[in-house]
């Protein structure tokens, strides 16, 4: 069948921990408790 390559889902998304590669000391952990994302779809 000819058409676009079928790509598994899988391999599109990963699973990523900001824990495992933000510094204890980074300034992003700062201001982590001030700003919500709950709000954004996907996130």
């Amino acid at each position: 069948m000819m058409g676009p390559k079928q790509e598994a889902q899988a391999a599109r998304f990963y699973e990523f921990s900001l824990e495992d590669h933000v510094p204890p000391d980074h300034f992003l952990r700062s201001i982590d408790r001030l700003v919500d994302l709950g709000d954004i779809p996907g996130i």
